[in-house]
């Protein structure tokens, strides 16, 4: 799929390098194995804090230049956070690719800055929670959606923290957990574009590779406890002018053996989008929603995400929006996929795979996102293969397995009338 090629440093740093000669460019990419869920219990939000403070300063390049440094390259960076990982990424010339490696490996060992730095960024992410998840009532509904489709899994937890916990955050706690999980041994680099691997692996070893190893803390085990009751959420806010229905399921996530995976995938094709099942059932032939969606991600660690989105047309109630979605869904579970639905579906999931090649960013990032998360370079490599081979029967499986209420959040956005 993209031919990539794997090295490990002697400190454990793995290095993957995409070939791509069309243009002199590459995209560098940093990934650590560490996300939102493995905080401390009391501390969410502290993987996300940590990545906006990465950008201010080092011992060797003062508070707020690494991104200037960037563009004054010709450049661009940006950072992202998930439940599972944390990376760090810089688009440059291809030349550039080592100073962008020195910079990297820089702060991964010399991050540097006080209180009033801390303390000032730490209101910059009160705002941004305050910009995606106050101010915004469907932030609001979905971030209490998924605290209610998982009991005791730390993926109930928001990644931008809740604000009570994410206010009490200090610099100690970012530098803690900094000192525990930046190193070598937990990180991935993946590089994509105009650069040998052998050339690469040599402006690594100069960059990464003279920084040590060190010891990490035992990843932690968690187990969901069995599911035996549908959760229910209502959000009812002023600010909502038109309703909605979101649902989420449990889902299973990839991890290189399970083939389930590879069935949804191809589930989600041929239900989502505006060409898909869910939307010309509820749309088009029932007329009793404006829009309707389904979707499918297997890319978490432990779990998988999957749900429904559906507006509904004038008139018409979410509780009567929600009754035709699960008639939608039991005439699934009892008729099936149609088998050219499958074939078809199978085949737009191919050519995207094909597409995806001609991206600079994108090779890096469904790599990086794909290794850091459990699998293997085999895998990435194999999936459209395993795409190509998913059954009408396997399909059907995957959505008997998927869409069982007790294993299910249904959240409702609806408008808050004013007390009489």
């Amino acid at each position: 799929m993209f031919k990539p090629t794997r090295f490990v440093l002697d400190n454990g740093l793995e290095l993957v390098v995409i070939e791509d000669h069309r243009r002199p460019v590459v995209a560098h990419f940093i990934y650590y194995r560490v996300g939102s869920m493995d905080e401390d219990p009391g501390k969410t939000g502290l993987a996300h804090f940590l990545e906006h403070l990465m950008f201010k300063g080092t011992a060797n390049i003062e508070a707020g230049a690494f991104s200037s440094l960037v563009t004054k390259y010709g450049g661009r960076d940006n950072a992202f956070t998930s439940k599972d990982h944390t990376a760090y990424f810089q688009v440059v010339s291809s030349d550039n690719l080592g100073e962008m490696m020195e910079m990297e490996a820089d702060r991964m060992t010399n991050l540097s800055f006080d209180d009033v730095i801390a303390r000032s960024e730490l209101a910059v992410v009160l705002e941004e929670r305050l910009s995606r998840v106050e101010n915004r009532p469907a932030g609001i509904l979905y971030e209490t959606l998924n605290a209610a489709l998982y009991l005791s899994h730390p993926y109930r937890r928001p990644v931008i923290g809740w604000k009570p916990e994410v206010s009490a955050l200090t610099r100690a706690d970012a530098m803690k957990f900094y000192r525990t999980w930046y190193k070598p041994n937990n990180a991935i680099v993946v590089i994509s574009g105009n650069v040998r691997p052998e050339d690469a692996l040599a402006l690594a070893k100069v960059s990464y590779g003279k920084i040590p190893s060190g010891p990490l803390p035992s990843k932690q085990i968690f187990h969901e406890p069995e599911h035996t009751s549908p959760r229910r959420v209502i959000h009812e806010d002023s600010r909502v002018r038109q309703s909605s229905l979101q649902r989420l399921y449990l889902a299973p996530a990839y991890n290189g053996q399970a083939r389930e995976p590879y069935a949804l995938d191809v589930l989600a094709e041929v239900l989502g989008g505006e060409t898909g099942t869910i939307y010309k059932a509820l749309v088009i032939k029932a007329k009793k929603a404006l829009n309707a969606t389904f979707w499918y991600d297997g890319s978490g660690r432990d779990f998988g995400s999957s749900g429904l989105y559906a507006l509904p047309s004038p008139g018409i109630s979410l509780d009567a929006l929600e009754k035709e979605i699960q008639e939608v869904i039991e005439d699934l579970l009892q008729n099936g996929i149609v088998e050219t639905e499958v074939e078809a579906a199978k085949n737009r999931l191919l050519a995207e795979a094909i597409f995806a090649r001609d991206s600079l960013e994108g090779p890096a990032r469904i790599v990086g996102n794909s290794l850091v998360n459990g699998s293997t370079i085999d895998d990435v490599e194999a999936w459209p293969e395993r795409i190509q081979a998913v059954t009408k029967t396997e399909v059907d499986q995957a959505a008997k397995s998927l869409f069982r209420l007790e294993r299910s959040a249904t959240g409702w956005l609806i408008p808050k009338t004013a007390s009489p």
